[in-house]
């Protein structure tokens, strides 16, 4: 899972482009999950800029139909919440996400640890590069590809004027994006 800012392009930006303008440039979040098999985008919500990213893990969650082998996001979503909604939802999923470098055990962590505390001592035994292989970190890099793609297809940003209608340019966009993998998906190679 990760999440991408999306310029919106209403009334009055064309103005903007114009002329100019010293005012901020309003945008929205859009947070999506995907399959890293398959690499399809199979969740995908669209938020106001301000909402905290680890917030969108529960109702992303509730779209993936078929059970989760693992849940693999950045550092935003190093929270306590996140491993709780990962593991309620798909009890057998692993939740790989990395500990901030400030992150330190729970005071459960000698008699029964997390999967946080797990990934903690991974890195104290193997370090961060260490810990990335080990987990299987480096899938997220499909995600961020998936976004890399969104952006470069479909645009960096939207023109409905409607929050409604964001949220339809949002999922027909996913949808086309989706159709094009099926037509030929892009192999990824490791360049070492």
């Amino acid at each position: 899972m990760d999440s991408a800012g999306l310029q919106l392009c209403g009334p009055g930006e064309w103005l903007v482009e114009k002329h100019g303008s010293r005012t901020r440039r309003s945008w929205r979040k859009l947070h999506v999950g995907v399959d890293a098999d398959t690499g399809r985008i199979v969740a995908s919500s669209l938020t106001a800029s301000d909402v905290d990213d680890a917030s969108q893990v529960g109702p992303l969650l509730d779209q993936f139909a078929d059970p989760i082998a693992s849940f693999t996001a950045d550092g935003a979503y190093d929270q306590d919440g996140v491993y709780g909604e990962g593991t309620a939802r798909h009890p057998d999923a692993a939740v790989i996400v990395p500990p901030r470098s400030s992150a330190v055990p729970s005071a459960m962590a000698e008699t029964a640890p997390t999967q946080r505390d797990q990934h903690l001592q991974t890195i104290a035994e193997r370090g961060r590069m260490g810990w990335q292989k080990a987990s299987g970190y480096n899938w997220r890099a499909l995600v961020e590809a998936d976004i890399g793609r969104f952006k470069r297809v479909i645009g960096g940003g939207l023109h409905s004027r409607t929050d409604r209608r964001h949220a339809t340019e949002v999922a027909i966009a996913v949808s086309a994006l989706n159709r094009m993998l099926e037509l030929g998906r892009p192999e990824y190679v490791r360049i070492v």
